[in-house]
């Protein structure tokens, strides 16, 4: 299977997102996403300075440059911005929302389908696929069985079937709000937040009143409360035919879990448990440790 690096999540610098890029372009991988998914108002980098970025790294990588679009479309600015995006007419684009979808597949141009269009079964991935997805993230919450019956329905229906990428590492995106609950904790309105999301890298911890992990919050985004890894999984996603991994940026120790995928690929023995969570890939609530429960 093909390594993914998918788009940062969070609200880093401009330096500090430069570098990253820049070490993962000496990374294993097949695919590196670009781009800003969750905030517009995060403007470290432009859309063409994103562009430009991604026309650098092809010059130091073999890995495919991919554009990601913006999950939530709240204003015509962002709009706009949105459809500048997926007419660039160079790189491959993400399309998190369907007016993405929409653009892209008036120009005749192939995409990736992210993981926020909330696909879940073969008819409606049918349809995308004849408007030009070649690529396929499913929504995080997708347990194994319900992607084993929906690649089953596809393949007796004869219908389109896209490339499968896997959301296998990193803090889940969960849901997308109106309200940045990030500056809400601060006591900011949103329309002045300081971007104060830049000083949580890797999000803003939420507990329950016991004191229990419950979400990350990273601005207009809900994510998981702890990093979710699949990399035990790997047999079972290699028989159901996945194409592609995908791991989320963290803000350290990146190249550590890229090395321990890249070995299993490469034919080292998959761990049989792994720190992170993995219950929706059982089908049990997203938080679980499956192994721990006794439900695997």
């Amino acid at each position: 299977m093909n390594l993914s690096m998918g788009p940062i999540l969070f609200y880093w610098s401009r330096q500090t997102t430069m570098d990253f890029y820049a070490s993962m372009a000496t990374q294993p991988l097949d695919a590196i996403y670009l781009g800003e998914t969750v905030c517009s108002k995060r403007r470290a980098l432009s859309l063409d300075d994103w562009l430009g970025l991604a026309r650098d790294l092809r010059s130091e990588t073999a890995a495919e440059l991919v554009i990601s679009g913006m999950a939530l479309i709240e204003a015509a600015s962002e709009l706009s911005t949105l459809r500048r995006l997926c007419d660039n007419g160079e790189i491959r684009v993400e399309a998190n929302d369907m007016a993405a979808v929409q653009y892209l597949s008036r120009s005749g141009v192939e995409f990736t389908g992210g993981p926020s269009l909330n696909l879940y079964n073969a008819y409606a991935l049918d349809e995308l696929v004849r408007l030009g997805m070649t690529r396929w993230v499913p929504p995080v919450e997708c347990s194994e069985a319900l992607l084993r019956d929906l690649i089953c329905q596809a393949r007796q229906q004869g219908l389109g079937l896209p490339e499968i990428e896997i959301y296998a590492w990193g803090y889940l995106p969960l849901a997308y709000s109106a309200r940045c609950f990030t500056a809400r904790a601060e006591n900011r309105p949103k329309d002045d937040c300081g971007f104060i999301c830049q000083d949580y890298p890797e999000g803003m911890p939420l507990l329950s009143q016991e004191g229990q992990p419950l979400f990350t919050l990273n601005g207009i985004q809900t994510l998981s409360a702890g990093i979710s890894n699949l990399l035990a999984e790997y047999p079972r996603m290699q028989a159901l035919g996945i194409h592609m991994l995908r791991l989320s940026p963290a803000a350290t120790g990146m190249e550590k879990v890229i090395s321990s995928f890249d070995q299993v690929r490469r034919g080292a023995e998959p761990p049989l448990a792994v720190d992170g969570c993995n219950g929706y890939w059982y089908g049990q609530p997203g938080m679980l440790r499956v192994e721990e429960a006794g439900l695997c």
